[in-house]
């Protein structure tokens, strides 16, 4: 399924101006979606703290003066508990969102995820690694270390085995990710199935889920420099991209290097999802669903698609978080639960309404 666009490369539709106002007003609202979802998530939880106060207090993180009053302890719990886990969320998801767009548009199918190219099953394989064979001892590092390393590692691979192939079919690329995600998650449950103990069987599904629970400024320092800097970079990928959604030949034509854009942009999304992984676990449809919805509703343009992706994952994670803690309360689900909970029934039914309109045009 290609993602079929009508602009040119670096060109604006044929209502430029309206285009672009509706634009910059879908990023204004977005922007405000996300800072009021930040206050309602440091807001809501076991002590209720109000949407003023917690706005207060996240003013004054950043200097500005206030004349709500607020507690010591309303501090303490915005500011140490419950803002690094929605942070850490937020960068997440829109690592997820963003890298998502990318991999779809440089696949030219909106159904792929970042995860088709072994990032996360790599990462996973890493942390269960950490897991099964005690690594996680050595410190408290060790585990988003060991997960980013099996990242890199399954993603070198298939690069590696790509280019000994001629490093030119995109779909050759995808069919290499799908098997050496269907190998590690083999080798994921032998490790499961020998669990020695009922704690390390726990703590490996735990990690396999997806959660954010007890994230702190250090995990919000090891994920935000990698999304941020990768996020940049790959904003300036925008024009060649949508080049190579008209193909391969239309793109080189337009002056595109073709195979180190790829090997860029491929290096690019992986060590941001892995970064994003390695801090989180396993969770899935963020870099799926938020991309399709968003091309849905502002046009396929990577020049304005990957930084409202990156927007959206930001705000679907950190609700999808809120929700995981909220529902069961006190009992906790796994983000990554919640997210496949909400994310595959959104995605049927975008796909269900894309062939629709499909039909109808």
């Amino acid at each position: 399924m290609d993602i079929n666009t009508s602009s040119r490369t670096g060109s604006l539709p044929a209502s430029g101006t309206q285009r672009v106002g509706a634009q910059v007003l879908a990023f204004v609202a977005m922007a405000a979606a996300l800072l009021a979802t930040i206050v309602i998530a440091c807001s809501l939880g076991p002590v209720s703290i109000s949407f003023s106060k917690s706005l207060a207090i996240l003013g004054s993180q950043l200097g500005l003066p206030s004349r709500v009053p607020y507690s010591e302890q309303e501090v303490l719990i915005v500011s140490t508990m419950r803002l690094p886990r929605v942070a850490a969320g937020a960068l997440v998801g829109a690592a997820l969102g963003i890298s998502g767009a990318a991999m779809q548009g440089l696949f030219r199918n909106p159904l792929v995820e970042p995860g088709y190219v072994g990032v996360s099953s790599g990462a996973a394989a890493g942390a269960v690694c950490a897991l099964f064979f005690g690594w996680k001892a050595w410190g408290a590092w060790t585990l988003p270390l060991s997960a980013f390393a099996g990242a890199a590692a399954a993603v070198l691979l298939i690069l590696a085995v790509w280019r000994i192939r001629g490093g030119t079919s995109i779909a050759s690329l995808l069919l290499l990710g799908i098997g050496i995600n269907a190998l590690l998650s083999s080798l994921i449950n032998i490790m499961v199935a020998s669990s020695s103990s009922e704690q390390e069987l726990r703590s490996i599904v735990f990690w396999l889920q997806g959660g954010l629970e007890a994230r702190t400024w250090e995990h919000v320092r090891l994920v935000a420099l990698p999304v941020i800097l990768g996020s940049l970079l790959m904003l300036s990928c925008g024009r060649d991209l949508n080049a190579m959604l008209l193909g391969d030949e239309q793109a080189a034509s337009s002056g595109v290097n073709l195979a180190k854009t790829r090997y860029f942009l491929l290096l690019l999304a992986s060590a941001m999802t892995g970064s994003a992984v390695a801090i989180s676990g396993m969770i899935g449809f963020v870099g799926l669903v938020v991309p399709h919805a968003v091309r849905l509703a502002i046009g396929p343009d990577h020049r304005s698609l990957l930084p409202a992706s990156a927007l959206g994952g930001a705000i679907f994670l950190v609700w999808a978080d809120l929700a995981s803690r909220m529902i069961l309360q006190p009992v906790t689900v796994q983000v990554g639960v919640v997210c496949a909970l909400a994310g595959a029934p959104l995605f049927i039914v975008m796909i269900l309404r894309s062939s629709q309109e499909g039909m109808g045009t």
